[in-house]
Parts: C-alpha cells; structure tokens; sequence
C-alpha cells in the first residue's frame, strides 16, 4: 500500500477538510532549501515549512551538535533537576533578546507560549492583589490555536465554534495613518479603567493575516500608554523571531520593549518542538515569594528537552554568523528588486516586504481556503514550488540558505501565477 493510502487509513491533518481533501502528498527527504516527494521531484520550501527551516532542512552543523547531545542526555524532568544545554540556551537567547529580558519559561510550541504568557499576565496581578482581568489585543490577529492563544485571535475561520468558551477580550483595529487617533483614543480608554492587565501582539507583522506589516512608530505609541497605566505587553515573536525581519526581533524596531515575549517556530530550526516565554525581573518578581500558591504552576513533560535545546544553541550560532547576517540582507534586497517589478502588475493590488518577508495581494477577492486558492497552490506545486497562499495573499519566507537560482524560480513562478487569473 502506497504512503498515500496508507496516511488515509488513520491521519487527521491540521487546517484540513478531509472529505474535501483526501489526499496528502508524501514527503520522504529534505535538504537545504529543497522538498523531495516519493517520486523524486523536488520542491523548493518557499516558505521554510511554516518559518521553521529557516537555516535549511537537515542543517549539517545543528544536526551534528543534536547527534552529540543524543549520546550523552536525551531527556529529563526539568522540575527540580537543570541541564547545561538549558542553561547555555538561556545564556545565549538573553544576549539576543531585547536588555530588559532577564528570565526564561519553557513549553512546547507557540501557542503555549502565548498561553504562558497570558497566565503570566493575568497571575501577575493577582499576586499583587490587583483586579486586572481585561486583555487587549489586535484585530485579525493570531497566536495560536489553544484555548489561551485562541481567545486572543481574531481569526474566526479558527476559533468560531469555540468563542462562547473563550476569555472576553477587546479588540482594537491595526494602527495605521488613518485610523490611528480613533484606535489611541480606544486603546487610552480601556487601559484607564485600572483593569487591563495586557497588551498582546504580533510586533509589525500579523502572520496569519496575510504578512500584514504595520508601522513601528505607531505600535510604540500604543506601547508608550500601556507603560503609562501599567499594562504589560506581550510580544508575539513565534513568527518574527530570530532574523526573518532583519533583526533578532522585531521588537528591535521599538522604542519600548515588551515585558513578556513568546517564541517557537525557528526557536530550533525545526528539529524539535519547544517553545520559550521570556520576561523582564519585575514580572518574575511577582511570583517570587515565600508562598507556594504565589507560583507559576504550569509544567509540561518536555519542557526544556536536551535535544531541542541543543538545536537552538545551534540555531542562534548560525544566526549571528557573517554568512547567515549576509544572506538576511541578500534576501531582503532580492525581495526589494522584485517587489519594484510586480508592485504595478495590474492584477497586483498591494506589495510589502521586510527583512526576508515578501507578501503581495492580489486583485480579486477569495477565500482564505477556497477553490481558486487551492488551484494557486497546486500551480506552484506543479511548478516545483512550495507555497501556501493565504486567501488572496502570496507570501515568500524562505530558508536563510536559499540560493539565487531558487530565489528567482520562486519569483518566476510567482509572476507566472497571474496569468492564471
């Protein structure tokens, strides 16, 4: 029995309509930049298998390095025992990590990073004896699919049978020149009442929402007044994190930093699931005391794996090597050449881009995941190209190591996809 066949027996693939979509294309190898099917045909990852790969599949250096760590430690509880895999990670992410980052709390994948944080926001509070439940949040948003990340989303296409079950948030509309004394006056009502406790966000680019980049100047502005009431605010970096805006994180771009960060996705390069929430002393202080109840108690098996913080040593080595420093800046000028030539393609509505993000929307209205959607994405395919297109927005994010030559197949391909609408 083929793969294939033999996936349909018993697989529940995420985002999927199975009766819809039945069948799931079998990926045997993976190397560098490039996708191999069980027929041998190549596809290149244009979009580093959800901003995972971002130093390329099977990575020689990070492989090696996992390959050591697998000899000598494989997994352990990390409640009451440390490991030093732990602790250079940790010493290595707070180098990087904006100066006010001091602590580190470890999870499985983004979106109990985002729950991490929330309950870090909230239980902040309530040590200290203040009713502060409200959370405030983007419109449009994601930042996860558990019940905590859901609740702070805004996506109904994911959270829409679950909204009667979900923490009651406000929203407020992306800043933008136009909108932005309504949506300050909004964001400086709420954070008076004394019972916002957090302000959570994805720092310039929404993700999910189609590679939306919104301006830093007016992100800070908002931040400047949560500082003022004493709201903190939570950095969503899960997607942005570790070079893909051509900086260590897009809180760079900021004046004012976040108290609490999240990260995942490119955390470990893909090898392994981990994620990481960070947070600067005064939060981790409101959870140091002498009573117990006063605690984070929230744990997972695999918090803090060897193996996976082992890559993610491996991976922050890679980042801030000359070669990787190189090729972020390579991109992002590749990616500026190009959106100068399609931006006026008269089946182009909009183009942005930053760092090694590009994103275009096209001139047509459809479905995040409809039938003209699908047949975008099999064209690419076809074509020998792996992109998700997200209703009627294509979007590059590709591995740090991507050639020219794949680069400018990905571009080709792209142009040669609108001439199919």
């Amino acid at each position: 029995m083929s793969l294939k066949k033999r996936d349909q027996a018993h697989l529940w693939h995420p985002l999927t309509q199975h009766k819809t979509h039945p069948n799931h294309l079998p990926i045997i190898k993976a190397k560098g930049s490039l996708l191999y099917d069980a027929h041998g045909k190549s596809y290149i990852d244009g979009i580093a298998s959800w901003y995972t790969c971002m130093y390329g599949h099977c990575n020689d250096y990070i492989i090696s390095k996992v390959k050591e760590q697998l000899e000598v430690l494989d997994q352990v509880v990390f409640s009451g025992f440390t490991h030093k895999p732990a602790i250079e990670l940790s010493e290595k992410l707070i180098a990087i990590l904006p100066e006010n980052q001091k602590k580190i709390f470890f999870s499985d994948n983004g979106s109990t990073a985002v729950d991490v944080a929330i309950k870090m926001a909230l239980q902040y509070f309530y040590n200290k004896g203040e009713n502060r439940t409200r959370i405030i949040a983007l419109e449009d948003a994601f930042h996860g699919d558990t019940f905590g990340a859901m609740a702070v989303s805004g996506l109904s296409v994911y959270n829409g049978p679950f909204e009667d079950f979900l923490l009651t948030v406000d929203r407020i509309e992306v800043p933008d020149v136009h909108n932005f004394e309504a949506v300050k006056l909004k964001f400086e009502t709420i954070a008076a009442t004394g019972e916002l406790a957090a302000f959570i966000y994805e720092p310039l680019v929404q993700g999910a929402a189609g590679m939306k980049i919104y301006p830093a100047a007016l992100l800070d502005q908002l931040l400047e007044i949560a500082k003022k009431f004493g709201v903190l605010a939570i950095a969503d970096e899960v997607m942005t994190g570790f070079g893909k805006t051509g900086k260590n994180f897009a809180s760079e771009y900021l004046i004012n930093q976040p108290a609490i960060i999240c990260m995942s996705k490119s955390l470990t390069a893909g090898v392994a699931p981990m994620a990481i929430t960070s947070c600067s002393l005064p939060v981790y202080e409101a959870f140091y005391d002498d009573e117990l109840k006063k605690g984070l108690f929230h744990g997972h098996t695999y918090s803090a794996n060897p193996l996976a913080c082992t890559a993610a040593i491996a991976g922050i080595d890679l980042l801030l090597s000359k070669q990787i420093q190189q090729q972020i800046t390579h991109i992002s000028e590749k990616h500026k050449a190009f959106e100068t030539r399609i931006k006026n393609h008269p089946k182009v509505k909009t183009t942005r881009s930053l760092g090694v993000i590009f994103a275009l929307d096209l001139d047509l209205t459809i479905n995040r995941y409809g039938k003209f959607r699908d047949k975008l994405f099999q064209f690419f395919m076809d074509k020998g190209v792996f992109l998700r297109p997200l209703g009627n927005t294509i979007y590059i994010l590709a591995p740090f190591i991507i050639t020219d030559e794949e680069l400018d197949k990905i571009y080709e391909v792209i142009e040669k996809s609108l001439e199919i609408i």
